[in-house]
């Protein structure tokens, strides 16, 4: 299905909607422990898939990945990582930490993308990464300061780490004329996760109110994402993609704001200003630059 323009920007603000979920409905889990939840959250993601992707690739998309590449299981590892990381984040810190420091994925890219395939970075681009650098390292240092622990936080920078590593592969395959194709990439980064963190999550002690929770993330906040922005990747263009992208963050701190009541602090604030407004500036300077 082709989407015009419009229906593509109008189906990326959905997207993010679907993906800025994920804090509030953990923050109302009864008995779910970390390990349990990202277990959950994945299982549940890979059924879905499971039935999605012959609808949206066709009934051969299963025996296609058996010739995907090499690239095809390193972007379905980095899935995983991202997937992991992200839930044991969310458990482990507020919701905003988490959201503010995955806004570092498009800056992140830009640095993988230089050292190990060469792409230049334009002086703007080096100016948004110090500018969201101190960001980050203002939000870190004044949690430190008030004696909050940082595991979660920390835990969260390996999301756009992983996130940076996949784009650099699905963009090294694609100069080497071998595409990615990345909803079966998820597919594999969901049943490394699941394989991964299952041992951890057992004995499970979530309560049905929990599994019923975690189903509607795997579906709702995984897999008909995936799916849907997928479409809008083909129509959007990169700095669109990424502007658009932006609104998970204010989303989900929205969400967590008057659905879980996490009220995000003054450093979260001040930090995510310098963060988002570094990424935005940056894209939109590229985006009259292309155009």
């Amino acid at each position: 299905m082709k989407l015009s323009h419009n229906q593509a920007v109008l189906t990326m603000v959905a997207v993010t909607l679907m993906w800025s979920t994920a804090g509030v409905v953990t923050r109302h889990l009864e008995h779910a422990q970390r390990f349990e939840v990202t277990f959950w959250r994945s299982f549940f993601t890979v059924l879905c898939l499971m039935v999605i992707l012959p609808l949206v690739r066709g009934k051969d998309v299963f025996s296609r990945m058996r010739h995907g590449g090499v690239a095809l299981w390193v972007s379905g590892l980095c899935w995983s990582g991202m997937f992991t990381f992200f839930m044991l984040a969310i458990m482990l810190t507020t919701v905003a930490n988490v959201l503010v420091t995955l806004a570092l994925s498009p800056l992140f890219t830009a640095i993988a993308a230089r050292v190990f395939i060469g792409h230049r970075i334009a002086l703007r681009t080096w100016m948004a990464i110090g500018v969201a650098g101190f960001g980050i390292a203002y939000m870190y240092a004044s949690q430190l300061g008030q004696g909050i622990s940082l595991a979660g936080t920390l835990i969260a920078l390996c999301v756009p780490i992983s996130g940076a590593a996949n784009w650099t592969v699905t963009q090294h395959a694609h100069a080497q004329g071998r595409d990615v194709d990345l909803m079966p990439a998820v597919l594999i980064g969901g049943v490394l996760s699941s394989m991964m963190t299952l041992p951890l999550a057992w004995p499970f002690q979530a309560s049905g109110h929990d599994v019923a929770l975690l189903f509607g993330l795997g579906l709702v906040q995984l897999a008909i994402p995936c799916v849907l922005v997928v479409m809008c990747t083909r129509v959007l263009k990169a700095p669109e993609v990424a502007l658009l992208g932006l609104l998970e963050v204010i989303f989900g701190i929205l969400l967590a704001w008057f659905g879980a009541g996490e009220v995000p602090g003054q450093d979260v604030f001040v930090g995510g200003a310098l963060v988002i407004g570094a990424l935005v500036a940056n894209e939109l300077v590229a985006w009259r630059g292309r155009a």
